[in-house]
């Protein structure tokens, strides 16, 4: 198994913690309709 890398420039797709809002962006930061952190959803969850 090998680790894939990410292009920080390249466009992903975001879901946000907390209300769940999916955004498509290079890296949105945090969520646009309630502001808390958003997660990569290309990264699986530990």
């Amino acid at each position: 198994m090998k680790d894939v890398q990410l292009d920080p420039g390249e466009k992903s797709t975001y879901e946000c913690f907390n209300c769940g809002t999916i955004v498509t962006a290079a890296a949105p930061g945090r969520c646009p309709d309630c502001g808390t952190d958003m997660r990569n959803r290309g990264t699986p969850i530990e």
